[in-house]
């Protein structure tokens, strides 16, 4: 099995040790990689969505979409703090996102509901993880962002998932 090589930093006064700044550069890159990718997904959402409901999701998938484009920025200021070198392309976040390509041919605002749901509950999962991962490293800021991200795709998700949840009474 190959060893995990870390990525080659810049050259920082800042106090985290290599390893620790390493270790987080490539947890962020990962970051990086999906926010980009939820960024467009959200987007490609935004431009294509029809039905009954259109103006209120259309307006919904563009909110959500600036509110990535947010974390977009705050990842890669804190990667690159770091000592790290930010992979923000298209290409880049295409072959690190941790989530699964967004369907084209989506068009039903309730398709693209669930379908963004799903990845805003993947992304949301793997912040939960990177959260203990910075606090494991001692990476307090690295945690509190994360932690800060994290916060605004539970609450998208919420948002996305108000839409088709029914609570069944008896």
């Amino acid at each position: 099995m190959a060893t995990k090589r870390q990525p080659t930093l810049h050259p920082t006064k800042h106090p985290l040790s290599e390893n620790t700044r390493g270790a987080m550069v490539e947890l962020l890159q990962t970051h990086l990689a999906t926010a980009l990718d939820l960024t467009y997904q959200t987007k490609q959402a935004h431009w294509n969505v029809k039905g009954m409901n259109f103006i209120a999701v259309h307006k919904l998938f563009d909110e959500l979409h600036e509110t990535a484009e947010e974390y977009v920025d705050s990842i890669a200021e804190r990667l690159t703090a770091l000592g790290g070198q930010a992979k923000g392309t298209v290409q880049a976040a295409s072959e690190n996102s941790i989530l699964e390509p967004y369907p084209l041919d989506l068009v039903d605002s309730e398709a693209h509901l669930r379908r963004l749901s799903d990845s805003y509950a993947v992304w949301s999962k793997a912040l939960m993880a990177a959260i203990s991962e910075a606090s494991e490293a001692g990476d307090d800021l690295t945690e509190d962002l994360i932690t800060e991200v994290g916060r605004g795709i539970d609450e998208a998700l919420y948002f996305l998932e108000s839409h088709f949840q029914v609570v069944k009474t008896d």
